[in-house]
């Protein structure tokens, strides 16, 4: 692990946290999946997809068939991020948005690209802030989309400054209660927070061997279903809609079985999906009170 700077110290507030940034910023390119599929487009994506795909792409010449499946790959993950936008709600170009664990900025930019707001992504890795940075300056809107070396689960930000904030497969490293308290104190009243989130399932009794093996290859923590409802009712978050997402997002993970980017966890998360046992859900809940 690099030696911490005396800002990293502030922000990295845990053994755990460190380690998680540690990964991000000493292994960058190692996560070949999310450079690979965003090199299509230039929009890194760190989450997965939902949609049915296109199976055509696995017929055709077979030396360019590898190419065909990352750029079906690529356009479920941006369809995913594009509901995840959908479920935002009224947001103007006066508005200001927060992407918690912004990751390489992709929904970042869909999201000004979309609404024309400001957009403030968090992100306790140095590197996808530099990264996330250097793509705003090139695509020109370095002015209103900015990446921030900051702990989502304390900001920094002043209160009520935000209309909307989202978190795409994020939650799963950080304590719910902490982090919705933070994301109400940043939210003006009425503003929107949405989730997309692999959550256990509470009903099948305990989390299963596939979603203990997730959590072990990702090295995060998933919260079972009824948490995220539990730590929003506690922060003045109430939901508004709540989508299942896992059978639009089975497909995905089928045709990530025939990349030669598979790193081995597709069988789990099919394995988990298919078994109940493991739930894709999205979460759109507003911020009542003060």
């Amino acid at each position: 692990m690099t030696m911490l700077n005396p800002k990293a110290e502030a922000v990295l507030r845990t053994n755990y946290q460190k380690s998680v940034a540690a990964y991000w910023n000493d292994n960058p390119n190692d996560d070949r999946v999310n450079t690979v599929l965003g090199e299509v487009d230039g929009l890194y994506h760190h989450h997965y997809g939902i949609g049915e795909p296109d199976l055509s792409v696995l017929e055709g010449p077979e030396n360019t068939r590898q190419e065909r499946i990352v750029e079906e790959l690529h356009r479920l993950e941006t369809a995913q991020a594009d509901l995840l936008l959908d479920h935002l709600g009224d947001v103007r170009p006066g508005d200001r948005l927060m992407d918690g664990g912004s990751g390489r900025g992709g929904t970042s930019f869909m999201a000004n690209q979309r609404f024309g707001c400001q957009v403030d992504g968090v992100t306790i890795s140095e590197y996808q802030v530099g990264f996330a940075n250097d793509q705003a300056q090139h695509r020109g809107v370095a002015d209103k989309v900015r990446f921030h070396f900051r702990n989502m689960l304390d900001t920094g930000f002043d209160s009520g400054v935000m209309r909307g904030i989202w978190t795409n497969e994020t939650t799963m490293y950080v304590d719910l209660f902490e982090l919705f308290r933070e994301f109400s104190r940043l939210l003006e009243p009425g503003g929107r927070y949405v989730c997309i989130t692999g959550c256990s399932n509470d009903v099948t009794g305990g989390r299963s061997s596939s979603v203990s093996w997730i959590d072990a290859h990702y090295g995060c923590m998933i919260h079972p279903r009824s948490e995220y409802f539990r730590a929003m009712a506690e922060n003045d978050l109430v939901p508004i809609d709540v989508v299942d997402l896992t059978a639009a997002t089975i497909p995905y993970w089928e045709l990530r079985t025939k990349s030669e980017l598979a790193t081995g966890v597709e069988k789990p998360f099919l394995t988990s999906y298919r078994e109940g046992s493991f739930q894709y859900l999205l979460i759109a809940a507003d911020k009542v009170g003060r």
